[in-house]
């Protein structure tokens, strides 16, 4: 067979498929379920365009670090064939364990189990059927390996897993803030120490990069929608995890019904590999499946959340940047529960109060750093003159609460003056 393919891309145009190998891998059904799983699960709800897919990114990401190897080979730092495969493999497979919608009901199904843990589970699996042909790439993907800028490469403040999620969520939800100068950036890359750096010319592309990344989560990923819109798919799963565990039949595939009747921690997942095998058969269309039958289905909950997020009949979500009063909320589940005629309990389905966090750039953890003409590395917020630059390394904090529309806003009356 034939294995030297190129994929046309709608962000990069061509990518060429660069080995046998990676070849092979791309064709693995771990690998080809990444098709049948939106990148950004919900954001659709808002930006129709934004059906894109997991495989898509990863091969979008795989075809940056192409780039990012050819670009650094260019300034003399030495990587071998094989390290440059491994680093292929590596962010080829970094997202092999997503599920369903990606990050939305990432411990809705598996309590506890993060998709860095699967991937590294599933990365496991194919070095045993490839015959430790993955062995370098896992070394790199858990930071295991000498040569730490490898691993940056992957997972890092810089990687080209962020690069492609930016420029491609900005391309398919049409919002225009996203778009980062990948390009450059690659270009000025270089190698200090084995620590990935960038030249001082590239400063302005990489404070480009993190005010892009910063306005893509209050913009799109954290849009109060979408996030209203996630907590009523996770909502619909409990429930319908509720009932399957008490007895009721429920409609779904059996990938599916593993998951509902099955209470499936980070302890037992890890130590009976059904679990991982029963994963490997979901995707987007299971849970989807689900939904259109349980829109039918004789319990009010169920049905109805199921109802209101295939017609987009979604709740309010209010964002700030104060927590809730606790009489305000109270307001609000006092109307839901006398509108819907509900018990205290069957409220949480209903309200649903979260804490978002969002830092553009995390200086603690892996500082971004400059190589300036001296060839001194210095922090990127000491090297730029964006004065805004050091708060985007502020978390900030903002506090969602979603509620049927149905009840309208509550405004709560003054307390009398004295």
């Amino acid at each position: 067979m034939n294995k030297k393919k190129i994929i046309n891309d709608p962000v990069y145009g061509f990518v060429s498929i660069p080995s046998g190998f990676i070849f092979d891998l791309i064709q693995h059904p771990y690998f080809q379920r990444l098709r049948y799983i939106k990148q950004v699960s919900m954001t659709h709800m808002v930006y129709p365009g934004a059906l894109h897919t997991r495989f898509q990114h990863v091969i979008g990401a795989m075809h940056l670090m192409q780039l990012a190897i050819d670009t650094l080979r260019s300034k003399d730092v030495l990587i071998s064939e094989e390290e440059e495969e491994a680093v292929l493999v590596a962010i080829l497979l970094h997202d092999i364990g997503h599920g369903p919608f990606s990050h939305s009901l990432e411990h809705t199904l598996i309590e506890g189990v993060s998709h860095e843990v699967i991937s590294s589970m599933l990365m496991d699996r194919l070095n045993e059927e490839f015959k430790g042909h993955l062995s370098l790439a896992i070394t790199i993907f858990n930071d295991n390996y000498s040569r730490r800028f490898l691993h940056q490469l992957v997972s890092g403040q810089l990687d080209t897993d962020r690069m492609d999620y930016l420029n491609r969520d900005s391309f398919f939800t049409g919002v225009s803030e996203g778009v980062i100068s990948f390009d450059r950036i690659i270009k000025m890359l270089t190698v200090v120490n084995d620590e990935l750096v960038v030249e001082s010319k590239g400063i302005y592309s990489v404070e480009k990069f993190l005010i892009a990344r910063r306005l893509m989560y209050w913009q799109v990923y954290l849009h109060k929608t979408v996030i209203g819109a996630e907590q009523m798919l996770i909502k619909a799963l409990k429930r319908a995890k509720e009932i399957s565990n008490q007895g009721v039949e429920l409609f779904a595939t059996p990938a599916l019904q593993h998951f509902l009747k099955n209470r499936i921690n980070a302890t037992n997942f890890i130590s009976d590999e059904i679990h991982l095998n029963w994963f490997t058969k979901l995707d987007d269309t299971d849970i989807l499946s689900a939904l259109k039958c349980w829109v039918d289905h004789d319990d009010f909950i169920l049905s109805t959340l199921c109802q209101k997020i295939l017609r987009r009949d979604l709740f309010r979500t209010e964002l700030r940047s104060n927590p809730f009063a606790e009489e305000e909320i109270e307001v609000y589940k006092n109307k839901t529960k006398a509108y819907f005629g509900l018990s205290e309990r069957e409220l949480e389905y209903f309200i649903y109060e979260q804490v978002i966090h969002n830092s553009a750039y995390s200086a603690e953890k892996e500082p971004i750093r400059i190589v300036n003409n001296k060839g001194q590395l210095v922090d990127i917020a000491e090297a730029s003159d964006l004065s805004n630059l050091e708060a985007l390394s502020k978390k900030v904090v903002k506090y969602a609460l979603t509620y049927p529309k149905e009840i309208g806003f509550v405004e709560l009356e003054e307390s009398p003056k004295d």
